[in-house]
């Protein structure tokens, strides 16, 4: 509401600053006892106009300056009827280089909000939202670009109904900001492609890695040319698949483990707890993907629980003190209630990492959760297989 109030009493003097500068002007030469001319003054008044109110009252305004100019009044008076020609045309050149120069700035603008309107609708479609609702999973994800303009960056995330369960995407790309959205385009597009065909989640990281080749100009999977191939391009992949059961298995490719989030009720504090089944394997790019990938079993989802993917971006923002943000604390306090809510989660580790950053990103941030929301059947439960703990307080 202030912010408003602010806003609009800033219009508003915007509007008025040419009529009280002529204003001023008017009265000076009028009651100067200098014999001062002070009328070329008004020159500014159109280009005031232009610059914050608009053409139309540069137009009016010049045009009254121009003839104030003409009249033998205060110690314009005095001046000769030559001097006076002059000063109007010098203000009538004012109001029409101030026009001229106003409608291209108004031209450029609007091509800029066409490119930019452009761009979010290409950048939305890349990165497109996480539907609320997937085969049993209530999902909410978000992203916060460091590159000033870009609403996606390095970052990728996504999540699909299959016939193998619900798989998820979540990976990092070197760099950040559009140069590398070249590389996202080319994991996201084979990703939503091989979800599908694959049977096996090893089978779909294989169809990302070679996307990752084909998009660098390598040859086959493991056949990169060495003149060709870099060292310095490479993405992180978290590979999930979520079965209906609660089983869980992941591929991981440098990637940091999700965290998994209990609400155990009001009066009891909620658990966060970063999940560790294994150590991951190199990021994509940086060699082969060994002959053998088998996936790494995490703990059961249960109803109720959530896993909450992340970009190594929120784990290394750092304050102005140099203070790592504390991702997993965050967690916990996001994880209050009785029910874990990703969107309710999403938004406060988003907020609070603004908050620790003071708004300044280094690195790209993604986050993704996603809540079990299957029925529970203690029968069912009791009846599945242990699995074996992965969780790493």
């Amino acid at each position: 509401m202030i912010r408003t109030g602010a806003v609009r009493c800033r219009r508003n003097l915007v509007l008025a600053l040419p009529g009280l500068w002529v204003l001023a002007v008017v009265v000076w030469e009028l009651v100067s006892p200098l014999g001062t001319q002070f009328v070329e003054l008004l020159a500014a008044a159109p280009a005031i106009a232009c610059a914050g109110s608009g053409r139309r009252q540069c137009v009016v305004l010049g045009g009254g300056c121009a003839l104030f100019a003409l009249l033998p009044l205060g110690s314009a008076g005095r001046a000769a009827p030559g001097t006076r020609l002059g000063t109007c045309c010098a203000i009538l050149a004012v109001v029409a280089a101030s026009y001229l120069t106003s409608g291209r700035g108004r031209r450029l603008a609007q091509e800029l909000e066409r490119v930019k309107e452009i761009a979010a609708t290409a950048q939305h479609a890349l990165l497109r939202p996480v539907p609320p609702r997937l085969g049993g999973l209530t999902l909410a994800g978000g992203h916060l670009s460091a590159s000033e303009g870009a609403l996606v960056g390095g970052d990728l995330y996504e999540a699909l109904a299959t016939p193998y369960g619900v798989r998820v995407v979540m990976g990092d790309v070197r760099g950040h900001g559009l140069p590398a959205l070249g590389i996202v385009a080319a994991l996201l597009g084979s990703f939503r492609e091989a979800a599908h065909d694959e049977s096996e989640l090893p089978g779909v990281l294989r169809r990302l890695e070679r996307a990752l080749h084909r998009h660098l100009g390598d040859g086959a999977c493991g056949e990169a040319q060495p003149e060709r191939q870099s060292a310095e391009e490479f993405a992180t992949v978290l590979l999930l698949e979520v079965r209906e059961d609660g089983e869980v298995v992941a591929l991981n490719c440098g990637h940091p483990w999700p965290h998994r989030l209990s609400a155990l009720g009001h009066g009891r504090s909620s658990r966060a707890v970063a999940m560790a089944p294994g150590d991951p394997m190199p990021p994509l790019g940086m060699f082969p993907l060994p002959a053998d990938t088998p996936p790494l079993a995490l703990d059961r989802l249960l109803p109720g629980e959530a896993l909450v993917l992340h970009t190594d971006g929120a784990e290394d923002a750092r304050d102005a003190a140099g203070e790592f943000f504390p991702l997993t604390g965050v967690l916990a306090e996001a994880a209050h209630g009785r029910s874990v809510v990703p969107s309710a989660v999403v938004e406060h580790v988003r907020g609070a990492l603004l908050r620790h950053t003071g708004g300044v990103l280094t690195d790209d941030f993604a986050l993704l959760a996603l809540r079990n929301d299957h029925p529970r059947s203690p029968a069912a439960m009791a009846a599945l297989p242990p699995v074996r703990s992965c969780l790493r307080e």
